[in-house]
């Protein structure tokens, strides 16, 4: 054996590359730790720019407000897509907001009747005295459990932080677009001539799968949507089909979307009455646990190829680790994990 050959080397030099190795390795690690915000920002715009991509070309080509057979340039065709978006929320701010405001200012001018017949049905079940009001509870609120004024301050903290981090999304994405080609080409060279071909197949597919994911999303609102424009109906909401629209925009925002379009279902409803907004509360739930375990495995796993147990996994798992943000990016990711283990490690192992 050679005494210049690697099983020969002074184990002294092996062991100190891996200690080098393991501490670059930490850096590393920690460093992106650091950084993680803008790391999962760049991730979602590069998740929504991937979904997007298709459409964008397909308007790219398809140039119907131009003279003659000139191609629409890139930067516009995106610019169309951000525009309808803001278009038709804008639209739904104008049909929402002065309903809203309106029943606001009737629940509000009728808030002291609805608090004396809480108090009274409370009081009927034991569950405060007699001659308490409200007010008595709140001011036997603990008051030790933190300043109001730095739970206020931390509240508008990061609301402003996440209008930065949408803003940073959206442009993100914009620029991700427009660099598409480009930013593919470079990823391609990073790999050997002989598996571009393969990579591309790759890129396809995960294409392909997070275009799915965005379609499933819009779906699933739609579907939202119309179930809750029906029951509302039955119900006698007032202003039962904006608050539907509300509903199906909700859908799309995991998490806390479904909870906050519920909040002004029910406090239109409770201008109507207690009881009316109990039944939409619980309307609203029952439609949340449908949509948890039926519809979301089921549509999901249609639009996107992943099973229904994939879904409910990933989906846990993503909002246990990073929350809201888990649970947005939790099927897209499994997917592009499942595209990954099918064509890299399956594909080797049942090549026919």
């Amino acid at each position: 054996m050679s005494p210049t050959s690697p099983q020969s080397s002074d184990p002294r030099s092996i062991v100190r590359y891996a200690c080098i190795a393991a501490a670059l390795t930490v850096i590393l690690l920690w460093a992106m730790y650091l950084v993680r915000r803008p790391l999962l920002w760049i991730y979602v715009a590069a998740l929504f720019a991937t979904g997007l991509a298709p459409l964008v070309n397909i308007i790219e080509k398809r140039n119907r407000w131009g003279v003659g057979k000139r191609r629409l340039p890139r930067p516009v065709a995106i610019l169309v897509i951000y525009g309808t978006v803001i278009a038709s929320l804008t639209g739904l701010g104008f049909a929402v907001i002065p309903p809203l405001v309106r029943q606001s200012q009737e629940f509000w001018k009728n808030l002291p009747r609805y608090m004396d017949d809480a108090q009274v049905r409370l009081a009927s079940w034991g569950m405060i005295a007699p001659d308490s009001t409200f007010k008595d509870l709140l001011t036997r609120a603990p008051a030790g459990s933190g300043d109001v004024v730095t739970a206020i301050i931390g509240a508008l903290w990061g609301f402003v932080g996440g209008i930065f981090g949408v803003v940073s999304i959206l442009l993100l994405t914009f620029y991700f677009l427009v660099d598409s080609a480009q930013i593919y080409n470079l990823f391609v060279r990073l790999f050997p001539r002989r598996d571009r071909h393969r990579v591309g197949t790759v890129s396809a597919l995960v294409t392909e799968k997070i275009s799915a994911w965005l379609g499933g999303q819009m779906l699933l609102g739609l579907i939202i949507g119309t179930l809750s424009a029906v029951g509302f109906f039955l119900m006698g909401v007032p202003y039962f089909f904006v608050l539907a629209v509300i509903a199906g925009v909700g859908e799309m925002i995991p998490m806390v979307g479904p909870l906050l379009s519920a909040i002004p279902a029910v406090l239109v409803a409770l201008t109507v009455s207690p009881g009316l907004a109990l039944g939409v509360a619980g309307f609203c739930l029952a439609l949340q646990l449908v949509e948890n375990n039926v519809l979301v495995p089921k549509v999901m796993g249609d639009t996107v190829g992943l099973s229904a147990v994939t879904v409910i996994i990933s989906l846990a798992i993503g909002s246990q680790l990073l929350g809201f943000i888990g649970a947005l990016l939790a099927v897209p990711t499994a997917a592009i994990i499942q595209v990954l283990i099918e064509e890299l490690y399956l594909a080797e192992k049942d090549p026919a």
